[in-house]
């Protein structure tokens, strides 16, 4: 495989996760923002489970659209899991450094958080999930 059509698949595959990222940032996002103003739960609590279930679509539609993995779920599961609980881990580091230890808004703290994560799991899962 040429280095330019290497290149070319490692843009595809990052072109799709975003998609995909979008998809899960949008339910992320919808617990949270649902979460802190509706119920008046603490960002922190309130972005962890909407990272959870984030989560949740983006390995039915990361398996499937950007790594198009062979990989038995039995296996992609609990890698995906795992990476998931690294990424779950930095989302609890950032969002607490932000927003508790800065004061910083949540919702910006959420974007930076967020670009963070995402750079870790994209790199994690082509590596190692559904490699």
């Amino acid at each position: 495989m040429s280095a330019s059509s290497s290149l070319y698949r490692l843009g595809r595959q990052f072109t799709a996760f975003f998609g995909v990222g979008v998809a899960a940032a949008i339910v992320h996002y919808g617990f949270l923002i649902g979460l802190v103003e509706g119920m008046d739960i603490h960002p922190v609590p309130a972005t962890l489970a909407g990272y959870v279930a984030g989560g949740l679509v983006s390995y039915a539609l990361n398996r499937r659209h950007t790594y198009e993995s062979t990989r038995p779920h039995r296996e992609a599961t609990w890698r995906f899991a795992l990476v998931a609980l690294v990424g779950f881990l930095l989302t609890w580091l950032f969002m607490h450094l932000f927003t508790v230890w800065l004061g910083a808004p949540y919702f910006a703290a959420q974007l930076v958080t967020t670009g963070i994560v995402m750079l870790w799991s994209f790199v994690a899962h082509k590596a190692w999930t559904f490699a």
